[in-house]
């Protein structure tokens, strides 16, 4: 698992599991969310933009399968 702090007004940290194929990314309001089939390149230029989350809204939201952080789903307000 590779994993990186960012500098970002939205996002807090990053990890990524080439093995799941799945970018974590923990947003500092709302906790941790899990992306699917995300390709490493992704995560490598997340890592590596200006601007994080103008990356993650521009490539990422919307256009992965996610999950709420499936380690603390217990711990998540009734909906």
């Amino acid at each position: 698992m590779r994993a990186a702090k960012l500098s970002s007004s939205l996002i807090s940290r990053i990890a990524y599991d080439e093995e799941a194929g799945a970018l974590s990314i923990w947003f500092k309001e709302t906790g941790r969310y899990v992306y699917h089939g995300v390709p490493r390149a992704i995560y490598d230029a997340l890592k590596r933009a200006p601007s994080a989350g103008r990356f993650f809204n521009e490539c990422i939201k919307r256009r992965y399968r996610c999950s709420f952080d499936p380690d603390r789903r217990r711990f998540r307000p009734a909906g």
